[in-house]
């Protein structure tokens, strides 16, 4: 019941959100180009100031050296997980532009927010090991996911020069100064830290507003009849986590180790294909209609993935 209840409740916040969204576009309360401002703000304030926050709270050498295996586990996991979404967003579809939207979206779950509200309501013992193990995935989304998928250029040939131009982000540079001041334990002010928070904590209400807003714009009914985006979302939500319980026997992995690796296996598809892709002009149609099923489904699968363990 208590995984049933957090999970809802989860849910429900982030599709207030986008109900509000939708009608403040459908309705034209706010102006044609809310969603390109909206995408600018979470690109440049709100998802930095959350990437920033994480790493000054949590990239502490004193962590680090007590949490060596849990990065470790964390590691490999995407590592292994990588390759696999290539492989499986290539059979789903032939475009290579939705080939990457996929890709993202099966490697990288919603680990974070959602994730984050999950381990706090149903595991608060282990919320610190969570948050070191999710390290190395953020690591991942703004070394590899951000720049080669969703900010490049994928027509044609990339060559090194735009792969260098596309890790010169926001997010990527918040992410190296928070490394270097979390592991020199350096202490910044008190309201700057407060303004770093609010801002981070903006970042999934703003980008559900965003979802609702793009959603306004797409044809619904092709959204809630497109069968890749299911398919994408019932191997996301379900034969991932399955698999990786079907395995963990064979991993010997200690229950914290286990729960880390599941929670971050078993949340919805994430945000960052609708915001990422929107601040750059480009087409944001199919993730909103990821985030819109995979989070809507993910009411029955987190429960149902959690009763098997629990």
């Amino acid at each position: 019941m208590n995984v049933f209840s957090s999970t809802l409740n989860q849910t429900a916040f982030l599709f207030s959100f986008i109900v509000l969204g939708f009608l403040f576009a459908k309705y034209k309360v706010i102006p044609e180009n809310s969603g390109t401002v909206i995408a600018k703000l979470e690109n440049t304030l709100f998802v930095p100031a959350l990437v920033f926050n994480t790493f000054i709270k949590n990239f502490t050498v004193k962590q680090f050296e007590s949490a060596w295996k849990i990065l470790a586990v964390s590691l490999v996991m995407i590592i292994v997980i990588m390759p696999l979404s290539m492989l499986i967003s290539r059979c789903v579809t032939k475009n290579k532009y939705e080939q990457n939207i996929y890709t993202y979206g099966l490697a990288f779950s919603n680990f974070g927010f959602m994730g984050n509200a999950v381990v706090n309501a149903l595991f608060p013992d282990i919320f610190l090991e969570y948050i070191i193990f999710t390290l190395p995935l953020w690591t991942m989304i703004y070394l590899w996911g951000v720049p080669v998928l969703l900010i490049a250029d994928c027509d044609g040939k990339q060559t090194l020069r735009k792969r260098l131009k596309a890790f010169i982000n926001p997010m990527f540079f918040a992410m190296i100064v928070g490394s270097i001041i979390g592991l020199s334990g350096l202490r910044l002010p008190a309201w700057f830290e407060s303004v770093v928070s609010v801002s981070g904590d903006c970042m999934s209400p703003m980008a559900m507003l965003l979802t609702g807003i793009t959603v306004s714009s797409i044809s619904m009914k092709k959204t809630f009849t497109d069968m890749k985006i299911y398919t994408v979302s019932i191997i996301r939500l379900v034969i991932i986590p399955l698999v990786f319980l079907l395995l963990s026997p064979y991993l010997h992995l200690s229950r914290t180790l286990f729960i880390c690796a599941l929670c971050s296996l078993a949340m919805p598809l994430g945000l960052n294909t609708i915001v990422i892709p929107n601040a750059y002009g480009k087409d944001t149609s199919v993730g909103a209609g990821m985030a819109i099923i995979s989070h809507l489904l993910s009411c029955i699968t987190i429960p149902l993935i959690f009763a098997l363990i629990l």
